[in-house]
């Protein structure tokens, strides 16, 4: 099996597990456990909260003590024994501290997997601006097809889910120890305490670019974890009304949600074209963009005359998601030393998934309860979107003019060898 072959199955696993259950497990909540909203609210704080350490410790460890393909891999089977005990929980409290433990497992992955990968491919001498995109767009396939293997085989509201979910998280951690090796660079280095702990890479907060750049991959985190958070339960809610109840977005909200991922593996691929182009803070700024848009267009969408612009919101998110992810992944690649990769690209997870996913999270369910719950237990589902909207665009605003990066083609040869 060639390198890209392997590193493609291994991204293609890596979201499979995430998409068994990551839009699904709200239905579970709701449907089956009949659970509040305030402790569901509480159950995704714990992908904040498990971001805004774990990254960052296995960054750390990659960098400094343990290949990172054997981490990686530890971690998946970690979360595979967990996600098996999920369904074994029957009271809201205790899933909360098994679902932190199942996220405290798969949080490092996400930053760990670009680690293994980066290091691959410029061993192997590729290209990773122009071949890692490709390759990553499989990622995203596979949340698709866990998606919709979970959504028409109605195991939504089943706690089947998280088995499925288990069982491909174990393959995944036994796959991992067959990855290239990639041995902690900064293995060996001498240096003061704060070195020899692999520390070196929240030093870069003290440099105003890189620490504005993470000020804002905060702020975008929170975004992101706005539209997982609500973004199902919100096509669940329309069957509350009785000219919504057979459409298909309320059938097969999951379905729906999914062009949402389909549109990431396009979006994926026009990466490279768009950074070239236009350079890294241009494709940052046009994701700010697409998540005012995206917001926007749920606001005044609906499930008959008006599911264009709910499938049109979930064709923006592509550009949303993946021009800030991949592109801030690569700008962090191109302004650390090598030897950090690994600690720097898991404070940039720390900041996008911990810190902005934690506030996110938290300050959207006090605003939606004190602002936006209707009589009746109802939410103001078009109240909420577009306070959304406004939000991402006051980020966009704020980015386009205090952070300051030239283009300058040359950067992104940096990370190819």
């Amino acid at each position: 099996m060639n390198l890209k072959l392997r590193i493609t199955v291994m991204q293609f696993l890596q979201f499979f597990v995430w998409g068994c259950w990551l839009l699904t497990i709200g239905a579970y909540w709701f449907q089956t456990k009949q659970w509040s909203g305030s402790e569901f609210g509480a159950i995704f704080s714990t992908i904040g909260i498990s971001s805004l350490f774990m990254p960052a410790i296995t960054g750390i460890i990659a960098d400094r003590w343990m290949n990172a393909e054997r981490l990686y891999g530890l971690c998946h089977l970690g979360g595979a024994v967990v996600l098996f005990f999920i369904p074994q929980v029957n009271d809201p409290q205790t899933m909360f501290w098994v679902m932190l433990l199942n996220m405290m497992c798969y949080m490092p992955t996400l930053a760990l997997s670009i680690t293994v990968s980066y290091s691959a491919m410029e061993e192997a001498g590729m290209d990773i601006v122009k071949e890692y995109p490709p390759i990553r767009v499989w990622g995203t396939v596979g949340f698709i097809i866990a998606l919709w293997t979970i959504s028409l085989s109605h195991l939504e509201t089943s706690s089947t889910q998280f088995y499925v979910a288990s069982v491909f998280s174990l393959l995944l951690g036994l796959y991992a120890f067959t990855m290239p090796k990639c041995p902690p660079l900064g293995k060996g280095k001498k240096g003061s305490l704060v070195s020899a702990l692999g520390l070196d890479a929240f030093a870069l907060l003290k440099d105003g670019k890189m620490a504005l750049f993470f000020f804002f991959a905060m702020l975008l985190g929170a975004a992101l974890q706005l539209t997982n958070a609500f973004g199902d339960t919100f096509l669940h809610d329309f069957k509350n009304v009785p000219e919504y109840v057979d459409t298909i977005a309320v059938r097969y909200p999951a379905v729906i949600m999914s062009i949402s991922q389909i549109s990431e593996t396009l979006f994926i691929l026009t990466i490279p074209f768009f950074l070239k182009r236009f350079g890294i803070k241009q494709v940052m700024l046009m994701s700010m963009v697409a998540w005012v848009l995206r917001f926007a267009l749920f606001g005044f969408g609906n499930p008959a005359d008006g599911l264009w612009m709910i499938v049109l919101s979930c064709i923006i998110y592509g550009m949303a998601f993946d021009f800030f992810n991949i592109s801030g992944s690569l700008y962090v690649e191109t302004q650390v030393d090598p030897g950090m990769r690994g600690s720097a690209q898991g404070l940039f997870m720390m900041m996008t998934n911990g810190v902005g996913a934690f506030l996110g999270s938290y300050f959207s369910g006090l605003m939606i309860d004190k602002y936006f719950l209707l009589e009746g237990g109802k939410f103001d589902w078009q109240g909420i979107w577009l306070a959304f909207a406004a939000y991402a665009l006051v980020v966009a605003i704020l980015f386009a003019i205090f952070f300051k990066h030239k283009h300058n083609p040359a950067e992104l040869q940096t990370i190819k060898h």
